[in-house]
């Protein structure tokens, strides 16, 4: 199950690369652009104190020729300040001599006069919720040192919109990032999708498919479509070999059979003529004629297995009256195993579409393995009902069971559950082959187990007449 956020997903990664990438140029640009306006704002202003404190001292020097030196800057101080812009002197003693009216008015008078260390650079400093644009020069009239010069300009309304345009710069770059971040999330999701078509596809394709697979992606990127081709190529090569192997099989398992069948043949007929053997010799011999019997039913089965893989067994569909079928099978294991069989069968007449050969090897097949995996003297139950228009046929023993956790693997080729299973004789072949037959046929099989209790297989095909 795909996790809500794994940070090993490609698709993960580029996103938040990318919005990572994004966030560092954005708000590196939107804190570059909030210096330079910042720098822009107060950059008239402090032109405009440099230009009085360059102007100042001409001025106070040109009114000290008709009235007194500390009169004359009071006069300059008078016609340079504003409502907004406010000067002061201080002499050498730290003491005010003059002073802008403004400074008589507003609240925060005793705040800005009593600041003593001001830089020559104008710089912005808040007091009591203002921002004001300071600096502080010498004065020198005439050779005289007349004290420091203030300068102090109230730049609130001015920053007060500035602040508000970074914070809403801030605002918009946030949403921004936000957006692109969800674009981008979106347009690298479905440049994502080929692959994961991709991924789709082979975890679908199974060994009958490999000869017909084929991703094929037309709107994908050049990269993903070198993918998809490479991975097709690998399909026919695993196909190729695949039919080799197949091939390989059915040809040595064939080979093989008629010989040892002949093999197994020849020591049953010397085992019959048996009057001059010693009995260490009968036992070699019913040994030799069990494993050679074991191995010509194993070569069967894969025989059987191979033809299944090729689609070359063949079906004979007909109508089957299954409740005769069933008792004829019955009869013919109960003779062959010498077990008795518990036959419930329905009082109604149920009708499927099958091959009554392969049916019957089906049924079989499932009742051996009932017979080697129970007890003598464990009953052994074949039922036959109809259900929801539906033939339902059970076979269930009382026998050693299947654990929980091997059931889903039971009818995988060559799977067998325990040592109890394999001293049995068992090639591990069986099951398989049954649900292969019953899927070609177009029913299902279905297990029911518990250890020690015992198991129902059950098999379900659409029924055709009800008659």
């Amino acid at each position: 199950m795909p996790k809500f956020f794994d940070t090993a997903s490609l698709k993960i990664r580029l996103t938040v690369g990318i919005a990572t990438v994004t966030v560092l140029g954005l708000g590196g640009l939107a804190a570059w652009m909030s210096m330079q306006m910042q720098q822009m704002l107060i950059a008239t202003h402090k032109e405009n104190m440099r230009y009085i404190a360059s102007r100042f001292p001409q001025d106070v020097a040109i009114y000290s020729d008709m009235i007194p030196l500390y009169q004359g800057a009071q006069r300059a101080i008078d016609n340079l300040s504003t409502v907004n812009k406010l000067i002061w002197l201080k002499n050498p003693q730290n003491q005010i001599i003059v002073k802008s009216k403004g400074l008589s008015q507003v609240k925060i008078d005793k705040n800005l006069l009593s600041i003593d260390h001001v830089s020559l650079a104008p710089e912005v400093q808040k007091l009591n919720g203002k921002y004001w644009l300071m600096c502080a020069t010498p004065l020198k009239v005439k050779n005289q040192h007349l004290g420091q010069l203030y300068l102090a300009y109230d730049i609130t309304h001015d920053q007060v919109m500035f602040l508000d345009l970074i914070q809403r710069l801030a605002i918009a770059t946030i949403i921004f990032i936000t957006i692109m971040t969800a674009i981008i999330a979106a347009y690298i999701h479905q440049a994502m999708l080929p692959l994961k078509r991709i991924s789709k596809l082979t975890a679908s394709i199974s060994v009958e498919q490999l000869n017909q697979a084929q991703l094929k992606l037309e709107q994908a990127p050049t990269e993903v479509k070198e993918l998809a081709e490479t991975l097709d190529q690998m399909l026919v090569r695993l196909w190729t070999a695949w039919e080799h192997q197949r091939e390989l099989l059915s040809n040595v398992s064939h080979e093989l059979r008629t010989p040892l069948t002949i093999i197994a043949g020849y020591i049953q007929s010397i085992l019959r003529r048996s009057n001059n053997l010693t009995e260490m010799q009968i036992e070699a011999l019913t040994t030799a004629a069990s494993e050679a019997e074991r191995t010509v039913q194993l070569l069967q089965d894969l025989l059987d297995l191979a033809r299944l893989d090729a689609n070359r067994m063949e079906f004979k569909q007909e109508n089957l009256l299954l409740n005769d079928l069933i008792e004829e099978v019955v009869g013919m294991a109960e003779q062959y195993g010498d077990r008795q069989i518990t036959l419930e069968l329905s009082e109604e007449l149920i009708s499927i579409k099958a091959d009554q050969h392969r049916l019957k090897q089906v049924l079989l097949n499932l009742l051996d393995n009932a017979f080697k995996y129970s007890e003598p003297n464990t009953p052994i139950t074949m039922k036959l009902k109809l259900q929801n228009s539906q033939a339902i046929i059970q076979i269930r023993d009382r026998g050693i069971g299947i654990p929980l956790q091997q059931q889903g693997r039971i009818f995988e080729r060559f799977f067998r559950v325990d040592e109890a299973r394999n001293r049995s004789g068992g090639t591990g072949l069986g099951l398989s082959i049954v649900k292969t037959l019953v899927e070609n046929m177009g029913g299902i099989i279905t297990l029911r187990s518990e250890p020690n209790q015992g198991s129902t297989f059950t098999l379900t095909f659409p029924v055709l007449e009800l008659i």
